[in-house]
């Protein structure tokens, strides 16, 4: 009876729940991986100032084209940064086939604003590849060297308030057939592409603006597996989930959201927070700000105890090499992640409430409790004592030891876990980063 019940369920029910199984294949593996390495890299590494230098800066495309005639990337070598995304952990890898400036890294045939050299996505590609891990590349949908993308007046362009600009005319269509064009060149001349990730919409400059449902089916059309990012939606606040949305996840920006990520009906949605490891993008030659790698380590734990990812970026410089700060970074991360690995790959929320020290990230009926925080003796789980089977410290598979109760505290259905007995007494952790207990939880 429920198979004849389905027969006679509204055709849009149907589409719909396809559509969401459909995505959940698609994202199976990303959901997975967890963790990948965002690459911008581009002419604006040659003034290193980051790459919205045409934008702050208010740069004519003739005082921009130095930079471009400089890019040289005689260090350029692809094989040696997916051999450091793999050392660090990360599954994928995105990478800036074009950005707003408009310069392209890969041989189109539709602009000689290109890389003419070699075709450095075609490289990039072929080198993650080879590492085993999945691939993805990045298109700004703005485009601030064309001719017909709106210059005066427009809330991003360089020549935005420059009035010798005031009476250009352009034509969108034209536009528009341009970049359509371009993206197609990049699901139908690469391969298999497993990510395509877009940026940005802003203001009126959204959705159907770019033809965006036209957009996704074309992408989808020629590789019907992989999975966009919701930032042609606008502002990149395009609820994944929603009647309208064309993408497959979210992508808070800088920063890690206080909650998961959920839809109009509350369920938690795919997302993706992408983070700087200084304060730029793009090279940026002074830009000393860099983050610890507990606080890396701390961020990626905190994506995961929500269901997210973090897509984490490096600038290469002019030359090609990713700063050696970055890969220090990205090797103890990495070294962490080779003992503690099974806490983050596959995982995501605990239906648990965050304790003061630290996350819990949990894989069906493996909980784990993340210590990031110093503390005085044992972590307690609250009415847990009939759920937990036992326990271990990740880091090294030892026993970690359990108790119920605890002089002095009058409350039942406690899970007390520490390194040794008894489990009140302050020891030293083995990790100070984050230790993290593997609590095995009955069935």
């Amino acid at each position: 009876m429920k198979k004849i019940a389905l027969l006679f369920l509204p055709l849009w029910i149907v589409s719909v729940n396809s559509l969401f199984a459909q995505a959940d294949n698609r994202l199976a593996w990303w959901q997975e991986a967890r963790f990948g390495m965002f690459i911008h890299f581009g002419a604006y590494a040659v003034p290193a100032r980051g790459e919205w230098v045409k934008n702050r800066e208010n740069l004519t495309t003739q005082q921009y084209q130095k930079y471009i005639d400089a890019f040289n990337p005689t260090d350029y070598d692809p094989k040696k940064w997916a051999k450091l995304a793999k050392q660090a952990g990360m599954k994928y890898a995105v990478m800036t086939a074009k950005h707003h400036d408009g310069y392209c890294l890969y041989d189109s045939k539709l602009t000689d604003y290109k890389y003419k050299q070699r075709d450095l996505i075609r490289e990039f590609l072929d080198a993650f590849r080879a590492e085993g891990l999945k691939v993805g590349l990045y298109y700004s949908v703005l485009d601030w060297h064309h001719p017909d993308y709106p210059h005066y007046g427009d809330m991003m362009h360089p020549q935005r308030d420059n009035p010798a600009f005031k009476d250009t005319k352009h034509n969108w269509d034209n536009y528009l057939t341009y970049l359509h064009g371009q993206v197609r060149e990049l699901v139908t001349g690469y391969g298999k592409i497993d990510v395509m990730w877009f940026d940005f919409s802003y203001g009126d400059m959204k959705g159907e603006k770019w033809k965006a449902k036209e957009l996704v089916g074309m992408v989808r059309k020629h590789q019907p597996h992989i999975i966009l990012n919701n930032r042609l939606m606008g502002d990149g606040t395009g609820k994944i989930g929603d009647a309208n949305a064309l993408g497959d996840f979210e992508t808070p920006e800088q920063g890690v959201p206080e909650e998961p990520r959920r839809n109009a009906a509350g369920a938690i949605v795919p997302w993706e927070t992408c983070l700087t490891l200084n304060n730029n993008w793009g090279y940026h030659a002074n830009d000393q700000q860099w983050k610890s790698t507990e606080l890396v380590i701390h961020s990626l734990v905190n994506c995961v105890s929500k269901s997210g990812n973090l897509l984490l970026n490096v600038g290469p410089d002019a030359k090609g090499n990713i700063p050696a700060q970055s890969v220090e970074i990205l090797q103890e991360v990495g070294e962490w992640l080779q003992r503690n690995g099974a806490s983050i790959y596959g995982c995501g929320a605990s239906p648990l409430p965050k304790p003061a020290w630290g996350r819990f990230t949990q894989k069906g009926g493996k909980l784990y409790a993340h210590v990031l925080h110093p503390h005085i003796g044992h972590i307690n789980i609250k009415d847990y004592q009939d759920k937990v089977l036992q326990a271990k410290v990740l880091t090294n598979g030892t026993e970690a030891y359990i108790e119920n109760t605890w002089w002095g505290d009058p409350t039942t259905n406690n899970v007390y876990i520490n390194i040794q007995k008894p489990t009140y007494q302050h020891y030293n952790l083995p990790d100070l980063t984050d230790t993290v207990y593997e609590i095995e939880l009955k069935k």
